[in-house]
């Protein structure tokens, strides 16, 4: 599901660099074959693509504090090779890390890599680590992209061992429906392996080095989709078994045993899903494994992603198995692990005691069931007596607004002081039509609105959600929130936290999370058991309908949303 909108690129860099001509959709021509032909590269198994020798080129000398376009200033180099050099940078004029891709202008490699550079921005799909820039100026060309300090590196994820199923299947997911949208613009990756691939604090997926990657390197193929598909089926085949699927090893995963060859995953590591593992080698069956079942290979991230969808559902694991009362927990079969979550040091069941043998037992036995029937009558008659008197009085009337603490709700509605998108990907929607969610205005055009995404309901696997934050101005308890929707439709999901700040940096895992609901029309009421006190309330949505072109809110058709009123009730 691709944004339809366009990601900004300053193709000349504010800087008074030579703003090169950028060609939008598809990168074909002035050497952004590199865009779009992948090689079939493995990174560590093997390498068939159609790769040039290396360029012995050496990298202008820079070092760290030099700043290009008297505006991103270089701190660290991360990588330096072929030629080129790869930098952590700042942003003196927006204050956001950068990372940066250096290389001389008469570089063999320079006009391919600005062409994969626009290319790549111009697709405007927050599934990518987005391009900012992309300049020639004094002898230089650079391009700067997207920096994630909160993401972590799937190699680094795959370090610590293999994935849960869930995780797995979302890995999957969400890379092969960002790469199909990438080749439906006619972009290819190339390079996809577990270090361009990063994993955010909410579980969503991003990829780097769309196109440019392949471009520094001078990667070339005759089949991309083929060559991106069997990438992603290698990234699931680590994710899986924690080893990468051909005989060397890379990117700090073990290699699998020479002379075997490529064997399902299901058969390097006991426990993996067997779905999963079907799946992973019909992606990487181009490249001599053999798909399960006879099912049919996918070629294309299309395919991949068509299969990921027809697979049945697998849910997140529980964090926690709940003990039922007495300590009891369901036995395992011998030599068999207790699940993942479980306390594999609770309590064991205690086996009942012998029953009561002889004379002695079966008479101690009819004492206590004599003991029992006289309690049993002796509380029936002490309940009909309670009935009958509370019969004679009034009976104290309870209202059903009347909150679990007893206070009554006063049904005035809280003043909202200010608002402001709630954007923690830094990746906000119409920030300037933020106010019109809760103060009165004519123009519909003006109706604050997400972005159109081309699948879902849910927006998980993009930006995790979209979302505003509402200042009340001063501490309030709040009870209940209406809000109206400018769709209606299969359907809206919206959650309330309370934050503790305004400023939006915030996560949403260090706040309170104060209910969650779905609806199918265009509007919600979230009533609260209990009053919640805070002053700063975010209002997270995390799926949306499909709704067709809207001529009156100039919005794409796709999966989207937008509030036209909020109210918050103390």
């Amino acid at each position: 599901m691709a944004e339809r909108s366009t990601a900004a690129v300053d193709v000349a860099g504010n800087s008074g660099g030579k703003p090169l001509t950028a060609k939008a959709g598809k990168a074909t021509a002035d050497g952004a074959e590199a865009a779009t032909k992948a090689g079939t590269h493995k990174d560590g198994g093997r390498a068939e693509g159609k790769k040039p020798a290396r360029d012995d080129r050496t990298t202008p000398e820079l070092h760290s504090g030099h700043k290009l376009a008297r505006r991103y200033r270089l701190e660290e180099c991360v990588t330096r090779l072929e030629g080129f050099s790869s930098w952590r940078a700042v942003d003196e004029k927006l204050r956001r890390a950068v990372g940066v891709h250096l290389l001389p202008a008469d570089h063999p490699r320079a006009r391919p890599v600005l062409a994969a550079a626009r290319s790549a921005a111009l697709l405007g799909d927050p599934r990518f680590v987005q391009v900012l820039d992309a300049v020639e100026e004094n002898d230089l060309v650079y391009v700067v992209h997207e920096w994630l300090p909160d993401a972590t590196e799937l190699t680094n994820v795959l370090a610590s061992g293999p994935m849960e199923p869930h995780d797995a299947y979302q890995l999957v997911s969400q890379v092969s429906q960002a790469m199909a949208a990438a080749h439906r613009e006619g972009l290819a990756h190339l390079r996809l392996h577990p270090g361009s691939v990063l994993r955010t604090g909410t579980g969503q997926y991003r990829i780097r080095g769309l196109a440019v990657m392949a471009a520094l390197r001078g990667i070339t193929s005759d089949h991309p989709q083929q060559t991106d598909t069997e990438a992603i089926g290698a990234l699931l085949y680590a994710a899986l078994t924690q080893r990468w699927p051909y005989e060397d090893s890379a990117h700090g995963l073990p290699g699998l045993p020479k002379g075997v060859g490529l064997i399902a995953p299901d058969q390097v590591r006991a426990g993996v899903h067997r779905g999963l593992s079907e799946l992973a080698m019909r992606a990487l069956v181009n490249d001599g494994a053999t798909a399960s079942r006879q099912e049919k290979p996918c070629t294309t991230p299309e395919e991949l992603s068509k299969a990921v969808a027809a697979m049945p559902r697998i849910r997140p694991p529980e964090s926690a198995f709940a003990t039922p009362p007495g300590g009891y927990q369901r036995p395992h079969a011998y030599g068999q692990q207790p699940p993942h979550g479980a306390g594999s040091t609770g309590p064991m069941p205690v086996p009942p005691p012998p029953p009561l043998q002889g004379r002695t037992g079966r008479a101690l036995k009819w004492s206590v069931a004599a003991l029992l029937i006289a309690a049993l009558g002796l509380a029936s008659w002490q309940l009909a007596d309670t009935l009958l008197k509370d019969g004679q009085g009034d009976h104290p009337q309870i209202s059903e607004s009347t909150g679990d603490d007893g206070s009554k709700p006063t049904g005035e509605p809280i003043k909202i002081a200010d608002a402001q998108e709630y954007a923690p990907d830094g990746t906000p929607q119409h920030e300037d039509l933020v106010k019109n969610t809760y103060t009165k205005y004519d123009d519909p055009s003006k109706t604050w609105r997400s972005r159109s995404y081309r699948e879902g309901p849910s927006l998980t696997q993009y930006k995790g959600g979209v979302g505003i934050i509402y200042d009340l101005g001063s501490l309030q308890k709040l009870r209940s929130a209406d809000i109206k929707f400018l769709y209606g439709g299969d359907h809206t999901e919206v959650s309330l936290y309370a934050a503790k700040s305004f400023g939006g940096s915030e996560s949403l895992k260090s706040m309170e999370k104060i209910t969650t609901k779905k609806t199918s029309t265009d509007s919600i009421k979230l009533s609260l058991k209990k009053p919640v006190e805070a002053q700063y309330v975010v209002l997270w949505i995390t799926a949306a309908p499909y709704s067709g072109p809207d001529a009156t809110t100039y919005a794409g058709d796709g999966y989207k949303q937008g509030i036209t009123n909020v109210k918050f009730t103390g």
